[in-house]
């Protein structure tokens, strides 16, 4: 008999929590920072171009070769308004392929590429993949009208795990290394 008054309280009790679901399309719980969607390519908005300047090291990188770039000649380089020597001339990425690995951002030395924890970044629902292979302007459109606002741009590995060196073991490290050196002398 105590087991089944045990049994009822519990359930008495799921019965009268909140519930924790939220209402999906009309309601939407806050993404993490380091959540991530789709790649997306960022913009200059201090030379008016974009920071990808289509080396090709994201495709190349890219796992599931989801990924196609060209580049041209920048012609604001030659006119003196950007440091920039070539700039992206087609750079299209096939959504349907990404796996959200990361890899092309990690491996962008222009910090051209940044992985989008929005929302529209994680919904990407159609009925036809072909919607899902995007050009430079659709990939650069939320980073221009500035719906990404903080986007998630740490690298992988330890950063991610949380742990960071505190300073005082580095000097700590740092000083007894002086130290066991100038007793050796």
């Amino acid at each position: 008999m105590l087991g089944i008054l045990k049994a009822l309280k519990t359930t008495l009790q799921a019965a009268m929590r909140k519930p924790v679901t939220v209402q999906y399309p009309k309601e939407k719980k806050e993404l993490p920072h380091r959540s991530r969607g789709l790649p997306v390519l960022l913009w200059d908005f201090d030379v008016d171009e974009p920071f990808c300047t289509g080396c090709q090291v994201c495709a190349r990188a890219c796992p599931v070769d989801c990924i196609t770039v060209t580049m041209k000649d920048n012609p604001k380089k030659a006119a003196g308004k950007s440091k920039r020597k070539k700039i992206v001339e087609h750079f299209i990425l096939d959504y349907a392929r990404c796996m959200r690995c990361d890899i092309c951002v990690e491996v962008c030395n222009f910090d051209a590429i940044v992985m989008n924890n929005t929302w529209e970044g994680v919904e990407l629902a159609t009925y036809d993949r072909q919607n899902l292979v995007l050009d430079a302007d659709a990939l650069l459109k939320q980073s221009r009208t500035g719906q990404l606002k903080d986007p998630f741009r740490e690298p992988m590995g330890v950063a991610h795990s949380g742990w960071s060196p505190k300073v005082e073991e580095k000097e700590e490290a740092e000083e007894t290394k002086v130290s066991e050196e100038g007793g050796e002398g």
